[in-house]
């Protein structure tokens, strides 16, 4: 048989092993695993690399458009695409105005005309202001729903995102479980993480250690409790976001025990840094949940191995640099790390502690596509989508500013050296990112609406 692409001799991870294998791609889809598979148009020698399936990122913020200053579709998918991203799913928020009815669906469906390098799949929000209106997010395609319980938004802008209390989440996740939809949430207690900053800030304490203080791990963990039950009550399907603590896996490890339908995610920089390396990076660093200490660190990659945590999401939530200016405490909240998620953590989770391939595919990939219905990607399976990306492993390089495709080349990793690189990436079998060649002459990537992954 004749296929439009044969790729030979990588080390490919299949869903439960890694082995040299070949790959055939028809049409965009994989169409056959395995060994003399026949004549090909074109052939990839993949020897010495890993082929994994390309990143799904579930948890991006893009802010285009209202904040494109901040980023835009054109520079962060085609980050992604460099970093082995081939699937992300945007937040609601930091655009403007905020998803959350049809219309601003629209706007970004034509904000990001010829620019996705990378598939884009888009989450609605659930806000208190449009608990009427969320039936249009699913009409409009939306593959899950997020909210906060945590303060969040500028008050001084009316179309910006807020978050909900007890009453409007619940109500809330009846609607979602009524629709079939996964609520994703921001867990921390908002009154008591606002309350211990506004005390660290009257009392001049504005370190980094300071503002870790502010928002304990009591704090996340309580906010994970709340929701679990309320979710569970109102029947609807949860998905926690950026877990930063052992605790907090444990009350989504508890509840699935018990049959409750919750995962949770984490990020690369609770794995990468701790408090003393916030510290040391300072305000680009800063996030929230925050970066804990390092035994802190420890007990999630304990967690991480033992499988209780789903997937890896980059949570890249950039800025322009002057919202990173000044002390901790008043310093704009997220970490540019879209880029550097696959590669760093392949490096520090299977080069440094030898976690099988199989599961790293997971958590970077398979375990994201599942929960969210992208029943296309996730795996190098026949009938997938051919997205793949190949990693060179044992290749060291210092990350530069000039290599970062954001808008704003600054990063918490900047001048790290990070033990392996990604040498290309495809999707839907043709090449995107190439190390050496650089990008593909246009942007190839589509949306991901939820009515066409049925």
């Amino acid at each position: 048989m004749s296929y439009d692409l044969i790729i030979k001799n990588g080390t490919v991870i299949l869903e439960d092993e890694a082995r040299v294998i070949d790959i055939a791609v028809n049409a965009g889809k994989i169409a056959a695993i395995g060994e003399n598979l026949g004549d090909a148009r074109k052939v990839m020698d993949a020897n010495g690399l890993i082929i994994a399936p390309g990143m799904v990122d579930s948890h991006t913020h893009i802010s285009e458009p209202g904040r494109t200053h901040w980023e835009g579709y054109a520079t962060a998918t085609r980050a992604a695409a460099k970093g082995g991203i081939t699937t992300m799913v945007e937040m609601p928020l930091n655009q403007l105005p905020a998803t959350v009815d049809r219309k601003t669906v629209e706007l970004k469906f034509d904000a990001a005309k010829g620019k996705l390098s990378v598939d884009v799949g888009m989450y609605g929000g659930l806000v208190p202001y449009n608990l009427d209106r969320l039936h249009e997010l699913d009409e409009a395609g939306v593959i899950g729903f997020k909210c906060f319980v945590a303060t969040c938004g500028d008050r001084g802008i009316d179309n910006d995102f807020r978050e909900v209390n007890d009453w409007q989440f619940y109500a809330g996740a009846e609607q979602l479980a009524e629709m079939g939809h996964t609520l994703l949430v921001h867990c921390e207690n908002a009154l008591i993480c606002d309350g211990l900053g506004d005390k660290a800030r009257q009392q001049g304490r504005l370190t980094a250690h300071d503002y870790v203080a502010s928002r304990p791990v009591f704090t996340e963990v309580e906010a994970i409790r709340r929701v679990i039950y309320l979710a569970k009550v109102a029947g609807c399907r949860l998905h926690i976001c950026h877990v930063s603590s052992p605790e907090g896996v444990d009350e989504v490890t508890r509840a699935r025990r018990e049959g409750q339908a919750v995962t949770c995610e984490s990020c690369p920089h609770y794995f990468l840094m701790d408090t003393d390396r916030f510290a040391e990076i300072g305000t680009l660093a800063k996030c929230s949940p925050p970066i804990r200490d390092a035994k802190n660190q420890q007990g999630l990659w304990d967690k991480l191995f033992n499988g209780e945590i789903d997937c890896i999401v980059s949570d890249h939530s950039p800025c322009p640099p002057e919202m990173k200016e000044g002390d901790i405490m008043q310093a704009w909240g997220g970490i540019a790390g879209l880029q550097s998620s696959m590669d760093m953590m392949f490096d520090a989770a299977v080069q440094k502690r030898g976690m099988p391939l199989a599961q790293f595919a997971r958590l970077m990939s398979t375990n994201a596509a599942d929960i969210f219905g992208l029943t296309h990607k996730g795996r190098i399976a026949p009938g997938k989508d051919a997205d793949l990306v190949f990693i060179q492993p044992d290749s060291s390089y210092v990350l530069q500013a000039e290599d970062l495709e954001y808008r704003h080349k600054v990063s918490p990793y900047v001048g790290w050296t990070v033990g392996a690189r990604i040498a290309r990436t495809i999707l839907r079998g043709e090449v995107i990112y190439d190390l050496e060649q650089g990008f593909a002459p246009a942007p190839t990537g589509r949306f991901i609406l939820k009515n066409q992954q049925q």
